[in-house]
């Protein structure tokens, strides 16, 4: 089955809880990788989010998946415009930062951001697996994206330092064509160029957290079409 049949066929589909164990297989198979990132890379030469530069740091985020509705949802945060060194202020981005000497593993600190950017229990989170590192050039971050679950509806409490609002999407609403959009952004270089993303709640979601996203949608697809 074709990208487009898969979509057509499943537009009214429900990802519930009852997925979680399916998505947990998917990390037991070979991932999408870079393939399907970079189909929503901002750059003609996406070679670039795998070369990391010698003296780049490490950072870890996580794609924290929740029932909600009857749903499963996935949570998104938006990055407060306050630090000017910022790269990414302003940014849509998942919950996460750079990795600190007490993080026992990668998997630990980005349990332990997210609970400091978002407010949730890191010890109720359940790791359904780590999707494929990218290097972020622009902020020269290595940046290990991981997937997680919580089985119940969270209740934020944001780090107003560093998050300026909480987004909540549909899982489904990755592999819905209706939420992909393109916009001029400035890049890293210092120059505009359209960018493909998606439409998170009314803002734009483009970059790295878009092709890391990107990856997570193929692996939605591919798990529909197993269950």
């Amino acid at each position: 089955m074709v990208e487009n049949e898969f979509i057509y066929y499943n537009k009214n589909y429900h990802l519930n809880k009852s997925y979680i164990p399916i998505l947990k297989q998917q990390f037991k198979l070979d991932l999408p990788g870079a393939s399907a990132q970079t189909k929503m890379s901002p750059i003609v030469d996406s070679h670039k989010y795998r070369q990391p530069d010698a003296s780049h740091r490490v950072a870890c985020v996580m794609a924290l998946l929740h029932p909600k509705n009857e749903e499963l949802y996935v949570t998104f945060i938006k990055r407060a415009a306050s630090h000017p060194d910022d790269k990414h202020a302003g940014q849509i981005g998942f919950p996460g930062g750079k990795y600190e000497v007490e993080d026992a593993s990668l998997i630990q600190c980005a349990l332990r951001e997210t609970e400091e950017e978002i407010g949730v229990n890191r010890n109720d989170i359940e790791i359904i697996g780590e999707l494929t590192s990218l290097y972020v050039f622009a902020s020269n971050f290595m940046v290990y994206p991981f997937v997680g679950y919580l089985d119940y509806m969270p209740q934020y409490t944001p780090q107003v330092e560093e998050v300026a609002d909480i987004y909540e999407l549909p899982l489904k609403n990755l592999v819905d064509p209706k939420f992909k959009i393109s916009r001029k952004v400035r890049l890293a270089e210092g120059f505009y160029r359209e960018a493909p993303g998606y439409n998170v709640n009314g803002d734009f979601l483009w970059g790295a957290t878009a092709m890391i996203s990107s990856e997570l949608e193929t692996m939605v697809q591919r798990m529909e079409v197993l269950y």
